[in-house]
């Protein structure tokens, strides 16, 4: 597989030793949702592909939390990241200038959404919003789309209160991200939470891709144990993003890299994209103008 990659990006490759002359090494941003050894794991292979097409060293990051690879791209301690849409709206607003958006996963369908989705146990009894009156319901990062920011809002135009605890929720708490969320449900530690996943495929394998198919795939959870309580609208796939500072000819390279990783790897590509996918398609600023104005709106 990597041979065949690396034949792919045989024309770039020339271009390694330009490259390592303009950079000195390359840093990709992680963001959180399941656990740091299993994130480096899934995305290792695409740090070893980026290492040999751009002949300088490639360091993976996993801060523990969303804004630890917000405040990376801010700073500029971090040059790549597949960021989601809340997080590349946060970053955005807090830079316009800092980073770029050029690529998107796709589903098998060839669609670029996914949903929130709010799950429970399955002998809970808890079947949809309606059976959480007065019960704990968590959140993932603040800093997430689909854990925190379309929840926030779309959950109490469905129960026609606030998210403040005791309004509606006996309690909302924060989890911390993806996979604590889902383990918390499951461990029973809160009733119901939100996560995302595609939509796709079946849920007793998690869906196609996402948190929940993840989780299974890890043996952390039965996803016959859970329920499916409630669905968001779509949701814009969040983008992966580069550093306005980097050099073109490394931009370029790394384009044409993650574009071509689902045929010449699939294997990595299913690592990197937390499931099954058509591959990474181009995407633009404007596909994330709502979701900007959203986020704008939820920090007044």
């Amino acid at each position: 597989m990597k041979k065949a990659l690396a034949a792919a990006l045989a024309t770039t490759a020339l271009a390694a030793p330009a490259m390592a002359q303009e950079i000195d090494e390359f840093r990709i941003g992680l963001l959180g949702g399941e656990n740091a050894q299993d994130r480096l794991a899934s995305n290792q292979c695409l740090a070893d592909y980026a290492e040999e097409a751009l002949g300088v060293p490639t360091r993976l990051f996993a801060p523990a939390d969303y804004n630890g690879v917000i405040q990376g791209l801010l700073g500029g301690s971090i040059d790549m990241a597949w960021l989601g849409a809340s997080g590349y709206a946060a970053t955005h607003i807090a830079d316009p200038d800092a980073v770029e958006p050029v690529l998107v996963k796709t589903n098998l369908d060839g669609s670029f959404s996914y949903h929130s989705i709010g799950f429970a146990r399955a002998d809970s009894g808890i079947t949809s919003l309606e059976d959480m009156e007065g019960k704990v319901f968590g959140f993932g990062d603040p800093n997430s789309t689909s854990g925190y920011l379309i929840p926030s809002v779309e959950v109490p135009q469905e129960t026609g209160a606030s998210m403040e605890p005791g309004d509606y929720f006996g309690d909302v708490v924060f989890t911390g991200g993806h996979e604590q969320t889902i383990v918390a449900v499951a461990n029973g530690d809160i009733d119901a939470g939100v996560t995302w996943a595609d939509g796709l495929g079946a849920w007793e394998d998690g869906y196609n891709s996402g948190a929940l198919r993840k989780a299974s795939d890890a043996g952390l959870v039965d996803m016959n144990q859970l329920v499916e309580i409630w669905k968001s609208k779509p949701i814009p796939e969040g983008p992966i993003v580069l550093s306005t500072s980097l050099p073109e000819d490394v931009k370029e390279t790394m384009v044409e890299l993650v574009s071509n990783l689902h045929e010449t790897d699939e294997e990595c590509a299913y690592g990197v994209a937390a499931g099954e996918t058509a591959g990474f398609e181009p995407i633009g600023h404007e596909a994330y103008e709502t979701i900007i104005e959203v986020r704008k709106r939820e920090m007044n």
